[in-house]
Order: C-alpha cells, then structure tokens, then sequence
C-alpha cells in the first residue's frame, strides 16, 4: 500500500514514495534490531556519546528540508518547527552529556567482607540496556516526539537499538528524519540494524507485537494507547509500555491574581490554549476563573473572537474537535461563548472558548479537546475548586496564579493538585516543557502508565533494567564496576565516591 502525505493548510493528500511495511519487513528490522543490541551495548559510553552528538550535527545540517517538509505535513509554523528541531538536537546532545557523566547508571559496589550477617559476597550492580526499543511518533511534534524524540534519544543513550513507527500524519518528515539518524549511525561506525523504522497502521502492531522488542515508548492518544497496551498484554512475554495519554492541565487563578494581573493573565493563557492551534499536551483545557474575574473572561473571549483559523494537524484531530465541542455542551452542560468554526480550507478551525459553573462540572465536561478549545469554570471559593477538580482527570500539569499574599489560603489546593499532576507551574503557563536534568513530564493515570518522565535526562531509565554480578572475575565486570575505574560517580561500600574529572 502506497502512503500519502496530506497538507492540513489545504486538505489535499498526495501519494509519496512510501510503502506500508510488511509483517516480513518488520521480522527483518526487529531481528537487525536484536543483533545489534550486544554490539551497542559494548560500545564504549564515549563511543555512544559521540554517536548521539553526531546525529545532532545531522539533524542541524538537514535543517532547511526538515523544516519545509515538516510545514507542509504538519501545517505548523516554521519558527516553530525550526524551534522545535533546535530542542530535539539540544536532546541528543543532552543525553550525550548523560553518558559521559555515567550518573545514570547507578553504579554500586559492595566489597566481599565480614557484615552482622556473617561474610558477605562481592556484588556489583548498575543499570543495563534492556533491549530494542519500539517508539512512536507523535503527529504534533514531527521532530521532538517522533524519529528525532527525546524517545529515540534516551533509548540510544541506554545503549538500545531503536525501531521506529513512522506517524501516519508526517510520513515524509520520518522519512528524511531516519535518512539522518542512518547517516549518523554509519559516520559514527554504529552496528547495522541499530536503527529501524517502519510505516502503517498494521506494521505498528507487528513491531509491539514482535518478540524481540524489549519495551515501547509511545506519545498519542488514550484510545491507541489502549490498543497497543492489548496487544502487548496478548504476547508470550509481556514487556513494559510506556504511554503519554492524556492530559487537561487545570489551570486556577485566585481572585487576587484577577486584581493585580487579570489582562496579562488573559493574554498569557490565550497564547497557551492557542499555541500550536491547541495540540499540545500540557495546552491548559481546563481554568478556573473567580465568579468576579469578567475581564480575565472578556478579553479571551474578545482574543478568540478576533482570532484566525489555525490548521490542525489532521482531518481526525479537526472532526473530533468539533464533535468533542458538541459533547462537552450537549452531555457536559458548559456553554458556548465563542463556539469554534470552521475555517475556509483544509482542516482549519477557530478557537473555542466554554464556559460552566464549578458546581455543575462533571466528567462529561472534562474530555480533552486536542485543538483551542478552552472550558472556562467560574467559581466563588476555592472549596469550590477543590471540590470540581474530583471530575478532572488526573494530568501532566497543573497551573496556580495568585498573589504572595494568598499562599496560606492556596496551600490546601497546592497540595491537593501534588497528588493529582506530575509539574506543578505557579504564575506561569506550562506548555513549552524545559529539557533539563530536573524536568518530569508524566503524571498519574489517564495522562501516563508509568511513574517516569519522557522528557528530561531521566527519561533514560525507562530502558535499563538494574543487573548485579555476584564474585565475578574482573575481567567479566563493565568498566565502571572496576575497582580502579574513576570516571563515573559510585556508591563503594555505602560511600558515594564522585567522578574523577578527566579518568
């Protein structure tokens, strides 16, 4: 089956040079995949380190075409998307910095010797690749989420192979994306079969399915995610999932926030619910305005009144817009304000903008809209928000405006969103998610599965696995559990010992 690439600005799909992946085409890239594991694992971290940094240099190269490619899949700006590109090269050089480090290995040793327990044996552990890794692409971000992700990244940086699930919506950018992981690859002398990617629907459930793929990172929707997650629970050997889902990210602002700051809050949130046409995933669905805070109101609605059509990603993410709109007013209760239109071509629409009381919010108010879409609760306590937030999905994110001198009485609420959210923004907006070594981004269930971030240097521990070697001769150890070894951070018989700067 011949793929097709359709721009959303204007709705007209092509066919590309691309065909689907067999079944036997993805037996072959995941068996590559396997052989390659051991090789990469005994790659030296620097030789690792450098394969990641070169992919960097790549994908910064290829710029120009990346871009144009991309713009014309996704509908999404080039300065974003040219942002966009920028983070995911800043994500492998990131990670390459992990691997030089070593801290993220956990290394442990434990000499042989007396304890209270009587003699003890020599045990070293440290944390392992698990194996090749299947990651999916997501159809919003075509470079930071997809074959250039922070996925793909972190699961190199482990010292896994990587078989990607090129996304239906960008099929082009994948393709370009994985011609500059594989010119990376041969220049940085990395195994064959270390990187792999197939395409369609089918090829997807064949990867997940296939026996030699250790785990699957996989950003999209709750509905797939379910789908994947059934068909791992139906193999002989069940392996972890881990699934960005979804998120509403409530967003509160007290009634002092609404005196001393209410029209740049208004702006502020406008350009979080708008940005990217809506389809992000820490996008604030869900705010909670004081009963008394109309000009924080009026003026997002006056924003979206004004504002153009703005092309979504795909003809399904623009129908179930519109049809989730529908529903939060017809089962939901909530009100139109501005009611999201139409635009004049391809999949286009306008911000929407809906409103209900805190008392009357319920589940069927809350389905995540993926587009600029926001739902506006008014309420009169913050009782009252603590009390609405019980039909809010748990999520990502969630986002408190007040003043300093309101922080004793929004300690209840700060507390009662930890449980609820993995980041916790104050005075600010949380979509544009830092890279850094302290970010998560996860959360509790529906918005992930897993207790890890995907972004961030500690995304890495989703693919390594804790191993321990009991009185093994030295020759058979890792580098980094040998005794003389400097060049990793180590725990040595309870003590931390830091790295050796230039071991």
């Amino acid at each position: 089956m011949t793929l097709t690439s359709t721009d959303p600005r204007t709705g007209v799909a092509s066919p590309t040079a691309l065909e689907a992946t067999s079944d036997a085409q993805v037996d072959r890239i995941a068996t590559a995949a396997a052989s390659a594991a051991d090789e990469l694992r005994r790659m030296p971290r620097a030789a690792r380190a450098a394969l990641l940094r070169r992919i960097a240099d790549e994908i910064e190269a290829d710029r120009d075409a990346l871009v144009a490619i991309a713009a014309a899949e996704t509908g999404l700006a080039e300065p974003r998307l040219n942002g966009e590109l920028t983070r995911s090269a800043f994500q492998f050089r990131l990670f390459a910095d992990a691997v030089d480090e070593g801290g993220y290995l956990e290394a442990v040793i434990d000499h042989a010797g007396d304890t209270p327990m009587g003699p003890g044996p020599d045990i070293r552990r440290m944390l392992v690749p698990i194996g090749p890794i299947a990651v999916f692409g997501s159809s919003n971000f075509p470079f930071a989420f997809s074959v250039l992700g922070g996925d793909t990244a972190s699961a190199l940086a482990a010292g896994n192979p990587v078989v990607v699930k090129a996304h239906s919506s960008h099929p082009l950018t994948s393709a370009r994306s994985f011609a500059a992981l594989e010119a990376a690859a041969r220049a940085a002398g990395a195994p064959d079969g270390v990187l792999g990617i197939v395409y369609g629907q089918q090829a997807g459930a064949a990867l997940v399915a296939h026996p030699r793929v250790a785990a699957v990172g996989f950003t999209g929707s709750l509905h797939t995610g379910r789908i994947l997650r059934e068909i791992i629970e139906s193999r002989e050997n069940p392996i972890p999932f881990y699934g960005e889902l979804s998120s509403l990210n409530p967003l509160i602002v007290t009634p002092g926030a609404v005196t001393a700051r209410g029209a740049d809050i208004a702006a502020g949130l406008f350009a979080s619910v708008t940005g990217s046409a809506g389809q992000l995933c820490t996008k604030p669905g869900v705010v909670f305005i004081p009963r008394d805070g109309d000009a924080v109101v009026d003026e997002i609605v006056r924003l979206a009144k004004d504002a153009a059509a703005q092309p979504l990603l795909n003809g399904g993410i623009h129908a179930s817009l519109f049809r989730i709109e529908h529903a939060l007013v017809s089962a939901g209760g909530a009100h139109a304000l501005v009611p999201a239109r139409v635009g004049d071509t391809g999949f286009t629409a306008t911000p929407a903008v809906l409103e209900i009381d805190a008392a009357q919010l319920t589940p069927a108010a809350t389905e995540e809209a993926f587009g600029p879409l926001v739902v506006v609760v008014r309420y009169d306590t913050l009782d009252d928000v603590l009390a609405a937030l019980d039909a809010v999905p748990d999520s990502l994110t969630a986002t408190v405006h007040a003043q300093p001198d309101e922080l004793d009485a929004a300690g209840p609420l700060v507390d009662d969103l930890s449980r609820r959210v993995g980041r916790l923004v104050f005075n600010g907006y949380p979509t544009g998610v830092r890279v850094s070594w302290g970010q998560h981004h996860g959360g509790p269930w529906p918005a992930t599965n897993t207790l890890h971030t995907s972004v961030g240097v500690t995304a890495i521990r989703r693919f390594l696995r804790p191993f321990a070697w009991q009185d093994a001769p030295e020759a058979l150890l890792p580098i980094e559990l040998r005794d003389a070894t400097t060049s990793v951070p180590r725990r040595v018989d309870g003590i931390l010992r830091l790295a050796t700067l230039g071991a």
